[in-house]
């Protein structure tokens, strides 16, 4: 596709998404909480840390590859889970999805996303299932058999979103959800035909308005719509006790995200956690929290043996391998795979993919370093 020809790294994508999109849909993808502080430390972490490459070592034969809950996945990364996809792309959900389960991934639904996940499951085999959680256990209750019946092995459960962030960005580009129609908006489209055409026209004419599918047993409300208004229960009132509660109801894997802290990654696993996820939310929720990657040493000395993963701020094969290296077993990314989508759909996703999986392999020779179950801290430099 001529659109990636100068697509070289997944940085790359994001210039491209802001030609094509809205600034108002730009903005809800790209930006965080407030002053921005947490996204920008997100990064910045990263920089905290130089590699330390071995020589002369016998790299000829690379390898990759990870096993995740009993899964061999073929890349240690795999696709965070994002809400409302179909404003970047018609049926982005399948995009995101379709290329992770091509590559051997894991994509993992956001419960706030617009395709069934039984379609989404039924044509990506092994993708996970991400929630905030409806309000009340009897809710909750059906939406975990709806999941389980639907064939979902691994449930996400984000705790880190008691109330909504302020997202001052949004409000400055007249954006909210649902997303209200306005002149605004209609002006930006208008500047913007491809998407226009490409996206919002492509999404009415053959799937009418889109929906939240995915974060109750039943369908939620629409995505766009003439007023605004609450989308979402309150969540401030769930506990550690719930965890516990859908613990002894779900019979998979239970992953809990959003931990920064060694005693809640201790109580993660108390309470029956398989995995846990490092995450500030991409810098989405509390502006200034802390980056996962600062606190992934003592989240994973402190979950002992629940599997410790990480998001926030990857952006390059290096910054997976330092992740790695202090102890994660797997990392997500999700801006630059949602933008990946916005700019060329599944195929767009597919070479996000496919560079930072170049990257890595590349790394891994440059460090000295054949297979990537050898990563320790002993690689890096503070």
């Amino acid at each position: 596709m001529a659109r990636l020809r100068r697509i070289f790294s997944l940085q790359d994508f994001e210039p491209a998404a802001r030609r094509r999109l809205p600034k108002s849909v730009f903005g809800f993808v790209a930006g965080g909480a407030e002053d921005g502080r947490a996204v920008q430390g997100n990064r910045a972490a990263f920089d905290d840390y130089a590699l330390r490459p071995r020589v002369l070592v016998d790299v000829s034969a690379r390898s990759q590859a990870v096993t995740l809950f009993g899964k061999r996945y073929a890349s240690p990364f795999g696709i965070s889970p994002m809400g409302a996809c179909a404003l970047c792309w018609f049926e982005a959900d399948l995009a995101l999805a379709r290329a992770a389960s091509a590559a051997g991934l894991p994509f993992v639904l956001s419960g706030p996303s617009s395709i069934p996940m039984e379609r989404v499951i039924k044509e990506a085999p092994g993708a996970w299932y991400q929630s905030y959680l409806p309000a009340g256990r009897e809710r909750i209750g059906r939406l975990l058999e709806r999941a389980a019946t639907a064939g979902y092995e691994v449930l996400v459960v984000t705790v880190d979103v008691p109330v909504g962030a302020n997202r001052e960005n949004n409000l400055r580009n007249g954006f909210g959800m649902p997303v209200r129609l306005n002149l605004q908006l209609a002006l930006d489209g208008l500047l913007h035909p491809r998407w226009l055409v490409g996206t919002l026209a492509t999404t009415l004419l053959r799937s009418g308005i889109p929906h939240f599918e995915n974060y109750a047993a039943e369908r939620g409300a629409a995505i766009i719509a003439a007023e605004r208004g609450a989308q979402f229960a309150p969540r401030d009132a769930f506990t550690w006790s719930d965890i516990g509660w859908i613990r002894s109801q779900w019979k998979g894997k239970l992953v809990v995200k959003g931990i920064l802290r060694a005693d809640d990654a201790r109580r993660a696993r108390e309470e029956g956690a398989d995995g846990i996820v490092v995450s500030n939310h991409g810098g989405r929720q509390l502006d200034g929290a802390i980056a996962p990657l600062r606190v992934l040493p003592e989240v994973v000395e402190a979950a002992k043996e629940a599997v410790v993963m990480m998001d926030g701020g990857i952006r390059r094969g290096t910054d997976v391998l330092k992740a790695l290296a202090l102890g994660a077993k797997f990392v997500f990314t999700g801006r630059p795979m949602l933008l990946a989508a916005a700019v060329a759909g599944e195929e767009g996703v597919r070479h996000a993919i496919a560079l930072l999986r170049q990257e890595i392999d590349r790394d891994l020779a440059l460090l000295g370093c054949a297979d990537i179950s050898a990563l320790g801290r002993d690689m890096l430099a503070e």
